[in-house]
């Protein structure tokens, strides 16, 4: 289904021909970051609506989905496929930049892999904002872009090569091999020809993303997904809301029509590999 948060996947959604439910009162309130109290209540109104796949809105709501595995019944493992790894432990303790940190106190999940990062909080001085307890137990694990760290850091991770990567990718799948799994895929983590957002792109392209999403279904006990990142202009509610995401987010050109129409179609596709169609 989709959530409409703020119109980012609605062109999308309706080709798709997707319920929707609208969600966009509560858009402003929970882009970037938000309070506890109220997450929680609109976790309460919109959960006995969603689906086990959802298509959503920017990447400035993928802390959301640390609601959405509350859902799933029994032990997992989180495939993120994102351009940041999403770890920082600073308040707000609800906000894009540390969902990884909120998912990661679900019991039920046992590891979480994020694929394809790219972006400098993996560098010093930003990685020590990560999750050092989480990494340091080995639930946590960054699959970074080997050509987007220094030589010096890439002593630090498991990091990628784009020739060879998607061979360490079923690898690890098949370790996996029918254990359940869920997919979380933030589109900042494409190049930037391919999609516009509202963070800094990474390097994969969508045949990768359909590749990749592919194998889980026909390798695992897939146990659902959610597909957001598209571009959408920023609003907020709070003031100091507003305040963190503009010190935060990147200074980036606004997409043009051309681009936001490549990105619906992009999203398209990607989603069908989700739901495994």
């Amino acid at each position: 289904m989709h959530l409409n948060l703020d119109d980012a996947a609605t062109a999308a959604a309706e080709r798709l021909g997707l319920e929707s439910f609208d969600a966009r009162e509560w858009g402003a309130s929970l882009r970037f970051c938000v309070p506890e109290k109220m997450v929680e209540r609109f976790f309460d109104r919109v959960k006995p609506h969603l689906a086990p796949c959802l298509l959503a809105g920017s990447g400035d709501f993928h802390h959301l989905t640390a609601l959405w595995l509350r859902r799933i019944e029994g032990d997992f493992t989180l495939f993120s496929f994102d351009n940041h790894p999403d770890w920082d432990v600073r308040p707000p303790r609800w906000s894009c930049g540390g969902w990884i940190n909120r998912a990661m106190e679900n019991g039920c999940l046992k590891k979480a892999v994020v694929w394809g990062c790219g972006n400098f909080e993996l560098a010093f001085p930003g990685r020590i904002w990560a999750s050092g307890e989480a990494r340091a137990g080995g639930r946590l694990e960054i699959r970074p872009w080997n050509e987007r760290l220094s030589a010096r850091d890439r002593v630090r991770y498991r990091g990628l090569d784009r020739s060879t990567w998607r061979g360490e990718f079923e690898r690890e799948v098949e370790f996996l091999r029918c254990r359940r799994v869920y997919a979380t895929v933030d589109l900042d983590c494409l190049a930037g020809e391919w999609a516009a957002c509202n963070w800094e792109n990474g390097l994969f392209d969508p045949d990768d993303l359909v590749w990749a999403l592919g194998l889980l279904r026909a390798r695992t006990e897939f146990a659902g997904g959610d597909v957001c990142g598209a571009f959408s202009p920023p609003r907020h509610a709070r003031w100091g809301q507003r305040l963190a995401a503009a010190f935060d987010h990147p200074r980036l050109e606004p997409p043009t029509a051309a681009k936001l129409e490549q990105t619906s179609c992009v999203v398209e596709k990607i989603w069908q590999a989700l739901i495994g169609g």
